[in-house]
């Protein structure tokens, strides 16, 4: 069976598209109990409260026919947001020279946390360029996670 996650992208991108709108991540995730089931999608020139409800209407009846959940959970639909999280390596591409927040699970040179500009990705590797213009690559496997950053 495949995931859950895997399950409402392939129902979700469909929907999104027909509406001028790009899926850009699923969620599946417990918090304080409850399951919650977080669509987040992108738009050119942004993402409107119209956008994510007429998304949200037209997905709900496809879940409840499809039922990929057996659970009661949560669904919601929202923007992925200007300080969104970068995942597959289109993500990474498409924002190439992006200011970015780079997250270890370890500590690298006093810090946990990194920001820079995103210089490339390549195998998961990313490498980021600080505002002094010294350039560090981070390895697949000492990332939790990248997003983006408001300077």
């Amino acid at each position: 069976m495949s995931k859950i996650t895997d399950i409402v992208t392939a129902l979700a991108e469909p929907v999104c598209k027909s509406l001028d709108c790009e899926l850009w991540d699923v969620e599946y995730v417990r918090e304080a109990g409850s399951w919650y089931l977080r669509v987040y999608i992108d738009k050119e020139g942004g993402v409107s409260i119209n956008d994510c409800e007429a998304v949200s209407q037209a997905l709900d009846p496809i879940l409840d026919k499809e039922d990929p959940i057996p659970d009661s959970y949560t669904f919601e639909v929202s923007s992925a947001g200007v300080e969104r999280a970068l995942k597959r390596p289109s993500d990474f591409e498409r924002f190439v020279g992006s200011y970015a927040a780079v997250s270890l699970y370890s500590s690298k040179n006093g810090s946990k946390e990194h920001f820079g500009y995103i210089v490339s990705y390549n195998d998961g590797d990313i490498t980021i360029r600080d505002k002094k213009g010294k350039e560090e690559t981070f390895k697949k496997n000492e990332v939790t996670g990248v997003h983006l950053r408001i300077e």
